[in-house]
């Protein structure tokens, strides 16, 4: 397990966001004031929690689009990925994509609290999110038994996603969205697909 864990916090992607998730742990126990930071953290948790299906399935999953700029920043997120699922540069979000969302997220925070302390506190509950995100998926593309139950089932259900069919269980933390968006579905109801290993091509087969 130690060389696994080495793996994964020394990536540098993964290095790099532990570093800021401690400074922003760091800047708030040293300003809590008020249990609104806490609640802040909190919702920088669940914001991420709620957008991890929707930016899977709705933004990773896209159609292939015409322009060959786009095309090579889809194929990096998520399409190369799905062609050699346990390749670590195509395992982790890289920090060119992540990196400007939280920037971004730390700039609308800013603008509802105006506060730099809840705004920090938010920011850090996503990044802190992100880091379980990236573990979760680590965990499911190594050989890695999950401690738990629910691990266990969480790793079967997105390996059924990359080696059974793409278009089901796009959770990778939780199931919630694929219960309420109807692509959490028994394995045996559902078909081989021919195209979960080549996204560019089951996507195409859709517009075509």
């Amino acid at each position: 397990m130690r060389k696994y864990l080495k793996e994964f916090f020394f990536f540098p992607d993964i290095f790099f966001m532990c570093i800021i998730a401690l400074v922003g742990i760091t800047f708030i126990v040293f300003h809590i004031t008020t249990s609104w930071i806490g609640l802040a953290w909190l919702l920088g948790l669940l914001s991420f929690a709620l957008s991890e299906y929707l930016i899977h399935r709705f933004l990773f999953h896209l159609p292939p689009p015409k322009n060959p700029f786009f095309l090579s920043l889809l194929r990096r997120l998520h399409y190369d990925h799905h062609e050699d699922p346990t390749n670590l540069k195509r395992l982790f979000v890289p920090i060119w994509y992540s990196g400007p969302l939280f920037i971004l997220a730390s700039g609308i925070g800013y603008l509802f609290t105006r506060d730099i302390v809840l705004t920090c506190a938010y920011t850090t509950g996503a990044i802190c999110y992100h880091l379980h995100y990236e573990w979760k998926h680590y965990v499911a593309h190594r050989p890695i038994k999950p401690l738990t139950p629910w691990g266990r089932k969480l790793k079967k259900f997105h390996l059924l996603h990359h080696f059974k069919n793409e278009n089901y269980w796009y959770g990778v933390t939780h199931l919630t969205g694929d219960r309420i968006m109807g692509t959490y579905r028994d394995e045996k109801e559902i078909p081989m697909s021919k195209t979960a290993r080549k996204l560019t091509e089951a996507r195409k087969s859709q517009i075509e």
